[in-house]
């Protein structure tokens, strides 16, 4: 759900509450709500725009845009549609030998509205290996944690304890083929004997997100 983050600003400012009182009236971490109130974080989860209006003691339809007045209702008969919203982490690296959520890896957060009980993680994309696939260098991949996937389907997949690559991927009996789709003839199809080589799928690559 997007919000007007000023309004927020101009709040605390007007009732000299700082992040850290936010942070203990509404159970929500102080890092999120600067993100939130600087705007870097633009889509909340209905639930915390509700705990944030209430400690803050103005309207949600305030806080996101629809009425000027800070203490407004929602129009008679009006409600608002929110799907299941998910702060997932970005990862700007997959390295082995460390918890895929460790401090190391993630350089910040963003939103899904996926549900069905699985988990996810935001991937940011280095490289060109998948731009024919408008997977472009700088795009968040959405990824639901899973240990295999299908033939043909894109992954993230660890490669003998190195680095995690995305490409699609296919398995014919103990044969890997993990397949680029660029703009670049240097990438290649790399195969992988896994009689000789250790291939762990991460997740399955669900969604592709393009920021500007």
């Amino acid at each position: 759900m997007s919000i007007h983050a000023d309004r927020i600003i101009k709040t605390m400012k007007q009732k000299s509450i700082s992040y850290g009182e936010l942070s203990k009236r509404t159970k929500i971490p102080k890092s999120a709500l600067q993100r939130y109130a600087t705007g870097e974080t633009a889509k909340i989860p209905l639930n915390r725009i509700e705990d944030i209006s209430k400690a803050l003691q103005i309207s949600p339809a305030y806080i996101m845009g629809w009425s000027d007045d800070p203490h407004s209702e929602l129009p008679s008969g009006m409600q608002i549609y929110d799907p299941v919203v998910h702060e997932i982490p970005i990862l700007g690296t997959i390295a082995a030998g460390l918890p895929i959520y460790a401090e190391q890896n993630i350089e910040g957060y963003t939103y899904t509205d996926r549900n069905g009980g699985s988990e996810y993680f935001a991937l940011r994309v280095k490289g060109d290996s998948m731009n024919a696939a408008n997977i472009s260098e700088g795009s968040l991949l959405i990824v639901r944690c899973q240990p295999a996937v299908e033939n043909g389907e894109i992954a993230v997949v660890m490669v003998n304890n190195e680095n995690a690559t995305v490409k699609y991927f296919r398995r014919d009996d103990n044969i890997v083929q993990l397949i680029p789709r660029s703009y670049n003839p240097v990438h290649q199809i790399q195969i992988y004997d896994l009689r000789n080589d250790k291939i762990s799928i991460i997740g399955k690559v669900v969604e592709c997100k393009t920021e500007f």
